[in-house]
Order: C-alpha cells, then sequence, then structure tokens
C-alpha cells in the first residue's frame, strides 16, 4: 500500500533532475514552533473553555504531540535530501493538518491533510529499511509504517464519539515511540560518544553494542504485546524494568563522566536516561495501580523534548561545519525540559496547585522550543552559507583542473 501511494505523488520530471532539499531544513524549524504552541493551547482548551481549539481531551492533546510534532521530527531526520517540490507539498499537507485541530469548515480536508502526510512519510521509509541487511535495521520498517499507521487511524477519534480504544491505542503509541526513541537514540549517540573518545584519549568507545541493542529491541518489543492482558501487566512490568536497566548499563558504558567538556553528547545522555526513569514509572503503573500518565509524561515530556532537541540542534550544527559543543544553549535546554517534566509528573499528586504546576510546567517546555526554534534558524543560515561555499570551492577545484589538464596537453 505504501508504495502504491508513493506512486500517486505527483513529479513532472525525473526525481533526479528536481533541485533536492534536506527534509529536516524546513521539518525541524516548524516541529519546534508547533511542540512551542501547542501545549498552552491544550491548556486553554482543556481548562480554559477554548472551544475553537479542538485539544479539550488527553486523547486529542497526546495526538498532536504525537503525530504532529514527533513525527514531523522522524521524518526531517530520516528522509534526507527531498525534491524541492515534494518537500514542499509534504510542508504544505503537514501545515494543513496542524489546522485539525481548529474549529473550522474545513476540518475534514485538515485530517485529510494529515493523514496524506504519513501515508507520504512511510511511503517514503518503509520499503528503505525493508532493505537493510541486518534485522535489526530491518525492524524499522515495521516500526514506523505502525507508527504512521497509528496517526492516520487515531485521526477518525474527530468522527467518532466515546471510542473505547482511545486509551490503550496512545499507550500503544507512546511504547512505539519509546521503541524508536531508544533505537535511535543509540544509533546518534554511540557512534558520537565513540568519535571523542578515539579523537581526545585514542580509546574506542563501547559502540552501539549490537547484543544489548537486541536485547532492548526485544524487551519493549514484546511489552506493548503483553500488557494489552490484565493478567500479564506484572510481567510487562518486569520486562520494561530490565530494560529501564538495560538502558541505564548502556548509559555508563558511553562514559558520561569522560563527556564531560561535551555538554551537546551530556544531554543527549540525559534525555536517553529519560527513558529509563520512564520505564521505571511505567513498571510501577503495571504492577501497582498508579495514574499512567506519570510515566507517559517521562517518556513525552523529558526523553522526547531532550532527545528531539539536542538531536535536532546538533544535526543542523554539523551541517553547517561547526562545532556542537561550542552551542551555549545546552544547559538552559536540558534544564527547561527538565523543570517541565518535574513539573508535570508533580502536577498528578499535588492538590489544588495542579493547574498551577501544569502551567508552569508548559511555560518552560515551551520556552525551550522557542530557545530550539531560534537557534536551529541560525544554524540553517550558517549551513546554507556552508553549503553555497562548498559548491563555490568545488566549482574551483573543478575549474583549476580543468586548467592544468589543458596546459598539460
Amino acid at each position: 500500500m505504501f508504495k502504491n501511494f508513493a506512486k500517486l505523488m505527483p513529479s513532472s520530471m525525473p526525481e533526479a533532475a528536481l533541485q533536492r532539499l534536506p527534509a529536516w531544513r524546513w521539518l525541524f524549524p516548524l516541529a519546534a514552533l508547533h511542540a512551542a504552541l501547542t501545549v498552552p493551547l491544550s491548556l486553554l482548551a482543556l481548562y480554559h473553555g477554548w472551544a475553537t481549539v479542538q485539544l479539550a481531551t488527553p486523547a486529542a492533546h497526546a495526538r498532536e504531540m504525537l503525530f504532529g510534532f514527533a513525527l514531523a521530527v522522524i521524518a526531517g531526520y530520516l528522509l534526507g535530501p527531498v525534491p524541492r517540490r515534494h518537500l514542499a507539498l509534504l510542508v504544505v499537507l503537514w501545515l494543513v493538518g496542524r489546522l485539525g485541530v481548529l474549529a473550522w469548515p474545513g476540518a475534514l480536508l485538515a485530517s485529510l491533510a494529515d493523514a496524506a502526510f504519513a501515508l507520504w512519510v512511510a511511503a517514503r521509509l518503509v520499503p528503505r529499511f525493508l532493505a537493510a541487511k541486518k534485522w535489526r535495521n530491518r525492524l524499522l520498517s515495521p516500526l514506523l509504517g505502525m507508527i504512521c499507521m497509528l496517526a492516520v487511524v487515531t485521526l477518525t477519534w474527530r468522527y467518532l464519539d466515546g471510542m473505547p480504544t482511545t486509551a490503550p491505542l496512545m499507550h500503544q503509541s507512546v511504547l512505539w515511540l519509546v521503541l524508536l526513541m531508544t533505537f535511535m537514540g543509540g544509533r546518534v549517540i554511540a557512534p558520537a560518544v565513540n568519535g571523542y573518545t578515539m579523537r581526545e584519549f585514542r580509546v574506542p568507545g563501547s559502540g552501539v553494542q549490537p547484543r544489548l541493542e537486541a536485547a532492548l529491541i526485544l524487551l519493549l518489543g514484546l511489552a506493548p504485546f503483553i500488557m494489552l492482558l490484565d493478567m500479564l501487566q506484572p510481567l510487562a512490568a518486569l520486562l520494561v524494568l530490565a530494560a529501564s536497566l538495560l538502558v541505564l548499563y548502556r548509559i555508563w558504558s558511553w562514559g558520561p563522566l569522560r563527556s564531560r567538556l561535551r555538554p551537546d553528547l551530556q544531554v543527549l545522555m540525559l534525555g536517553y536516561a529519560w527513558i529509563a526513569i520512564g520505564l521505571v514509572l511505567l513498571a510501577r503503573s503495571w504492577w501497582a495501580p498508579l495514574h499512567a500518565s506519570t510515566a507517559l509524561h517521562a517518556f513525552t515530556v523529558g526523553a522526547l523534548g531532550t532527545l528531539a532537541s539536542g538531536i535536532m540542534l546538533r544535526h543542523a550544527i554539523l551541517r553547517a561545519r561547526q562545532h556542537p559543543e561550542r552551542e551555549w544553549v545546552w544547559l538552559p535546554l536540558a534544564g527547561l525540559f527538565a523543570v517541565s517534566a518535574v513539573l508535570r509528573l508533580w502536577a498528578i499528586e499535588a492538590g489544588g496547585a495542579w493547574l498551577a504546576l501544569l502551567w508552569g510546567s508548559a511555560l518552560a517546555w515551551s520556552l525551550g522550543w522557542l530557545l530550539v526554534a531560534w537557534r536551529l534558524a541560525m544554524w540553517i543560515a550558517l549551513a546554507d552559507r556552508a553549503a553555497v561555499a562548498a559548491r563555490a570551492d568545488k566549482l574551483d577545484s573543478g575549474q583549476e583542473s580543468g586548467g592544468l589538464s589543458r596546459r598539460r596537453r
């Protein structure tokens, strides 16, 4: 189905002939601004009667953050260079899809655009990873396909009231996102740390650790299925608790103390540590009655906020041919997302102060993402200059080699 959908995308000339742009160039800043705006809008809709914003349910809020924000970050990071015309269409679909949370006559059109965005991303990414040689890399194919299909299925909530599967589906969506963050986060952090330790200490890092990665995939891949049966939830709790210990062991093997002069790497490891915290809270909620959103917000606020912002900024800085460790926002960002996560978790048990804590969490979250959007804009401008300079150098070197060959003749 994904391949058939890809064939429907317009192309008046061969794709190789179209100018290509990296998808992150447009999707990263848009995703950052979306994250900064959506949480305050959700609070206004949930608790202050903003009826024009259809985010007045936890499911609607969660869907917009998972399949509006997170899916845009995934697409920006994994799609790579895309023909400019196709990327423009993809961005338009995403933007129109975000209007689906507003009460307006075009809400159905927005939902269709949102579904088309998810299917387009799946059509590009699923076949690509299905052709991978290692099974751990091929895992990304069904995982990304499932996340994109959930993005389409959950759109029906806007038109069908009282769906009994709302909460389980959202929990499943978060758990698949946790598996993706665990896999992709390790693939980003491990080579970055390994390169740093080799340059500075002439000592190879622990690398990707394929056996540990495989164990995490199996544990986190089985848990979402086992948790569906109430009688097996204690077993699911043991699986995610074991996964949390492996995540912590993996962080320790990366040598966070050795990387103390690299705030960019430490922030990424902190985001990875939030996955372990969320897994412990999730195991507790399955083992003993506890509000499930406690663990889910550790994932979506602490882990997703810290990891996504770190990966996005570091990606942009490297494309600008600069040094990520010289960026000054790493510690402020880590602090803002940590404060946001702690306040959000605290609000559940805070009694009468819960709404103030929710707004404090939203403010820290929004400030963090506005800071990311600002720095992304600066680094993207520098990356564009670096790309222009690289093309000029390539042209000059080509002209010089042509002149030399003529003189030799």
